[in-house]
């Protein structure tokens, strides 16, 4: 191992960035801290996204807390997927205490309470700002992608969206898209069939039952109206600081494909909505995905390749996204790989797995000469980390074992009477709040085919009637009894003019 001087000049020269940067910690060696060996983060390479790992309890969500909280001092909004639910304190100041006072005395670091500028948001009936997004938005190719269909039921769905734009009838929500595949497996099989090709039932079945296990993940409360606007995400508050959005996800942890779906379409509009910028001075938005794990749990294959395909091209629009997992190999190689700013903290080694986990962690890490990289990563205390980062030139920076800061928010949850109070106050949840039932695809099929029934009623009535004395006059009972009657007629005329009957003579 290198001694001191050395260790503090090669951070010294790793972490000095020409354009602005925020310090997030101090580097150690031999388990202490190292005066003047200051770890910053360069806020021209956040676009290249990262990673945030470690076993729990190690400080992962409040190295999130601390970045995020950098990034809003230097006016960059910020997006957070809080699946613990522990992230909403960032709204109010933090209290201070001796662990702190110490941490901050040892890293030269100035700690004073801060809140910082936030909204909550949410994907269920959860307090916050509603956000939803219309059938219409996610398109015929990535709602297959969602819903896991071949090429065949792929084709389906994009008929589907095709003739619900010539008929001028928009695909809102989930009852829309399920009634318009009812309607051309049904009664509009051959309107269907005329103007766009053959339709296989079988398909049509496979995709209904598809989007009925989308629902039975909650999907009927995300899709629908007023869809969110990927600008309010990218707010400056009124003090210049970049605004903080929360979406507070605790209930998603068992629907992890409905989570999957928003994160899919979110990465997607952002991606379809902001221009192309290059590389940035700073970027203009940073998304935190917390518990990254379940994005890919139950990803299919060709969803994990759109999700990698936006990663991939999204840095060129100023956004980053950062990955906060338990292990690195939570998250698919192909996007580890695409990740610039790499923070580890502690791993654990119970099992030859782990261990297998670690060495391979430890292989990824650009080579040193101060640390012993798989052995530390066992040994690191909480709110340690090895941190390395991309400079301007897209070269990582020295592997070093960094002390983080505290946050200078809270770390804890909100309390209930603060959610509210913070929701009441926003100005966004009186935008998004309420569901809006504007007439589509449902209510016009709907009236289409009830105007229907009531056509086939009106020119069955008459027909009925017809049909009823049709069938009186070809019963046989009153068929008989017309020709006795007409014959006892007949009789009675005949007799009275003298010419019916027999004559009979008499014997005497």
């Amino acid at each position: 191992m290198k001694a001191e001087p050395d260790f503090l000049e090669t951070v010294t020269n790793g972490y000095q960035f020409k354009g602005e940067k925020v310090k997030i910690g101090c580097g150690m060696l031999n388990g202490e801290v190292v005066t003047g060996a200051d770890v910053y983060l360069p806020l021209k390479t956040l676009n290249r996204h990262g990673l945030i790992a470690g076993a729990t309890g190690t400080g992962k969500t409040k190295t999130l807390q601390l970045i995020s909280e950098s990034l809003s001092d230097n006016s960059i909004p910020v997006l957070l997927m809080d699946i613990k639910g522990d992230l909403s304190g960032i709204a109010a100041a933090g209290t201070g205490n001796d662990k702190i006072s110490d941490r901050s005395q040892k890293l030269n670091y100035t700690w004073a309470p801060q809140a910082y500028p936030a909204e909550l948001m949410t994907l269920s009936n959860e307090k916050g700002i509603r956000l939803r997004a219309t059938v219409s938005e996610f398109g015929p190719v990535l709602l297959s992608k969602i819903l896991g269909l071949n090429d065949t039921q792929g084709g389906l769905v994009a008929m589907i969206f095709k003739y619900c734009d010539d008929q001028a009838m928009p695909l809102l929500d989930l009852k829309d898209f399920i009634k318009v595949l009812q309607y051309i497996g049904d009664e509009g099989k051959a309107e269907m069939e005329k103007s766009y090709g053959k339709i296989s039932t079988t398909s049509t079945g496979t995709i209904l039952r598809k989007v009925i296990e989308l629902q039975q993940q909650g999907a009927d409360i995300f899709f629908g109206e007023k869809s969110f606007e990927v600008d309010d995400l990218m707010r400056i508050s009124n003090d210049g600081r970049g605004m903080i959005s929360i979406l507070r996800v605790t209930d998603m942890q068992d629907r992890p494909k409905l989570f999957s779906t928003f994160m899919l379409q979110m990465l997607a509009e952002l991606y379809a909505s902001c221009p192309e910028e290059g590389d940035l001075d700073k970027p203009k938005l940073v998304l935190f995905i917390d518990e990254a794990h379940l994005i890919f749990q139950e990803a299919s294959d060709a969803l994990l390749q759109q999700i990698e395909t936006v990663i991939k091209l999204i840095r060129s629009k100023g956004i980053g996204i950062y990955f906060c997992t338990q292990n690195p190999q939570d998250v698919p190689a192909s996007i580890l790989s695409q990740l610039g700013l790499k923070v580890q903290h502690a791993l654990r080694a119970f099992t030859a797995a782990d261990r297998k986990t670690i060495k391979q962690a430890a292989e990824n890490f650009p080579e040193t000469d101060f640390y012993q990289t798989d052995a530390l990563l066992t040994q690191m205390g909480i709110g340690e980390a090895f941190v390395t980062v991309l400079n301007e030139k897209g070269i990582p920076t020295p592997l070093i074992h960094t002390m983080l800061c505290p946050p200078k928010s809270r770390m804890d949850v909100l309390t209930d009477a603060e959610i509210d109070q913070l929701t009441s106050a926003s100005k966004l949840a009186a935008k998004y709040s309420h569901a809006i039932d504007t007439e589509s695809a449902y209510e016009i099929l709907t009236a289409k085919l009830e105007e229907a029934r009531e056509k086939s009623a009106a020119i069955a009535q008459p027909s009925k009637t017809a049909h009823k004395e049709e069938s009186l006059l070809d019963n046989p009972i009153v068929r008989q009894m017309g020709r006795t009657a007409a014959s006892v007629i007949t009789r009675s005329l005949l007799g009275a003019l003298g010419l019916g009957g027999r004559s009979t003579k008499r014997l005497w």
